[in-house]
Parts: C-alpha cells; sequence; structure tokens
C-alpha cells in the first residue's frame, strides 16, 4: 500500500471524526433552528464567505429540495445592494468556522435592524455566535491537512449538521414521497417518484380475464392474445378469485399433460394474488415483483374487481429505473 494512501485514509478518519463529534455537541439548540426556520413566513437566507460559501450553496439547495424555500446570498454582493433580498419573514443562515468572517460579521448590524432572525453554524464563544438568536457548534479538532489550515473536516462538518438540518425540517414538515416528487420533476428521480401505477397499468379490453369455470384451454388462448404472461381469475360477480401465469402453464402440463387443458381455471390458478392500488408508485410495484419474483401485479379497485394490470416490461419501458 503507498503512501498517498495512507494520507487519503487519514484524512478520511480525520473527517469521520469531525462529523462523530457532532453528535456529541447536539441539544436543544438544534430544535430551536429548526423550529425557527419551520415557522418562518419568508425563505432561509444561507450566507457564507469562500469556502463555507460553496457548503452554504449546497446546503440551501438541499433546503429547498426537501420543502424549504431557501437561497444563497454572498456576503460580499450583499453589501452592494443583494441585502435587499431579505425581509423581516426570512431566517438567515449564516456559516463561517472562525465566526469572525469579516464580510459575514458586517450583514449583523442590519439583520438586527430589521429584526430577522439569525441561525448560525460557527464556533463557540465567536463575535457571530454571540450575535446569532441560535448557533450551533461545528467546531472541529483538527483540519484534515497537514498544515491545520485548509478547511477540509471543517467543511464537512458543516454541511453534514446542514444535511441533518434539511432532514430534520423535512421529517417535521411531514413530506412524502409524492411532495418531494414535485420538487424533481425532471429526469430519472422525477420518473420514479411521480409515475403511478394507474399511468402505466393495461385496463379495458387489454385486460387477461377469465371466470372461474373456464376450461384451460380458453383460459390458454385468453392469456395468449392479451400478451401479458397471466391471467386474472373472478368469480361470476367479477371478483378477483386467482391468477394464473404462464409458470402455471407450464407445470400444469408437466404434471397432467393434455388433459391439463380440459381443467377449469378455478383449479389452477393461484388464490390470492398479489395486488397494487392504483394510486401506488410505479417503483413501488416494481420492488414487489422484484421481492416476490414475479412479473404483474392485478390493480382492483374499491370493490376487489379487476382495474388495471401493471407489467415489470411496462416500468422499465417508462425510465422509472
Amino acid at each position: 500500500m503507498s503512501e498517498l494512501t495512507d494520507i487519503a485514509k487519514e484524512v478520511l478518519k480525520t473527517e469521520a471524526e469531525a462529523i462523530e463529534g457532532l453528535i456529541q455537541k447536539l441539544d436543544s439548540a438544534f430544535d430551536r433552528a429548526v423550529d425557527l426556520i419551520y415557522h418562518s413566513q419568508g425563505r432561509t437566507v444561507v450566507t457564507g464567505m469562500g469556502k463555507s460559501g460553496i457548503i452554504g450553496k449546497k446546503i440551501a439547495a438541499t433546503l429547498s429540495s426537501t420543502g424549504t424555500p431557501a437561497v444563497f446570498l454572498h456576503p460580499a454582493e450583499a453589501g452592494h445592494g443583494d441585502l435587499g433580498m431579505v425581509t423581516s419573514d426570512d431566517v438567515v443562515l449564516a456559516i463561517s468556522n472562525s465566526g469572525e468572517t469579516e464580510e459575514v460579521i458586517r450583514l449583523i448590524p442590519y439583520i438586527k435592524r430589521f429584526n430577522v432572525k439569525l441561525v448560525s453554524f460557527t464556533k463557540p464563544n465567536s463575535t457571530l455566535a454571540r450575535s446569532s438568536d441560535v448557533f450551533l457548534d461545528v467546531s472541529v479538532k483538527r483540519e484534515a491537512c497537514p498544515m491545520g489550515i485548509v478547511p477540509t473536516a471543517s467543511t464537512t462538518a458543516a454541511l453534514a449538521m446542514g444535511d441533518a438540518l434539511a432532514v430534520a425540517l423535512l421529517i417535521k414538515r411531514g413530506l412524502k414521497e409524492e411532495d418531494f416528487a414535485l420538487f424533481h420533476p425532471n429526469g430519472s428521480l422525477g420518473k420514479k417518484l411521480l409515475i403511478k401505477v394507474s399511468d402505466l397499468m393495461h385496463t379495458g379490453n387489454s385486460i387477461p380475464i377469465v371466470q372461474v369455470d373456464t376450461l384451460m384451454t380458453d383460459a390458454t388462448i385468453e392469456m395468449s392474445s392479451k400478451r401479458l404472461g397471466m391471467t386474472v381469475v373472478c368469480d361470476d360477480e367479477g371478483i378477483i378469485r386467482g391468477i394464473i401465469t404462464d409458470g402455471d402453464l407450464r407445470r400444469g402440463l408437466q404434471r397432467w399433460g393434455p388433459k391439463f387443458f380440459h381443467m377449469r381455471a378455478g383449479d389452477v390458478m393461484t388464490h390470492n394474488p398479489k395486488t397494487i392500488q392504483a394510486d401506488a408508485l410505479a417503483a413501488k410495484a416494481l420492488a414487489m415483483m422484484q421481492a416476490h419474483a414475479i412479473t404483474s401485479l392485478i390493480v382492483p379497485d374499491e370493490n376487489n374487481r379487476p382495474q388495471g394490470v401493471i407489467h415489470i416490461h411496462d416500468i422499465l419501458k417508462s425510465g422509472v429505473v
């Protein structure tokens, strides 16, 4: 193993220790920070200089994508007019490892003048910490670089605390997958979270359906014509009673030979077939199919009659995965 690999391991160990150290520092201040942002009628304005600013941009993006409207304010540009974006309804989240960053400290009088709540990620007993309504201690014992001055472990700690804040707010807001999807309408993530079973399922005459007393000869024809590798089996009232799949056909022929085609669907079907609701996510349907090693699910209506069938190929074609 090379010396460079040893250096990399030490860097990762140092940064892991920095995040681990945050756990011991968490107290009621974290709850107060969450409450301030949660009850805000405006946005969370994240600010930070240099590397802390880059971390701040990521935190603002994470907050926005998880239901907390957030923007990034460059502290140097703030003094040249950008402070106009901050209102009394907002909460400012300031990030500074030292708590003495000049460009950030210059914002404090404006923030106090307009009674804007200030949350900070910084070190104890700093100017920023003392000026904040709530401060979260993100200080680290050491940076990962040999000189101890390059922002490495400190920026990692701030980033992790930002993620903790965003996730806590997400849970407090009660966001569901469908809500999260609204913020990610494009790309594979949007498809995974937005596409529902009802968007992909086969309906009407495309659903293969036979009765419990249907001969397997006719059931096989129904399955072949609808090309879904299965058929729903219903009783005389149209209630779902079972399912017959291509696998059932193969096993039936192996067991009974030609006599199999003279049997009734009710004698061959699998009882209590796997089903899924029409408003469920297609991603959930795929997970069920994979878990049970099947290729299709029946979609029942409120009376347990078949209103659709979703096949694994339909999901894969949609780009959900």
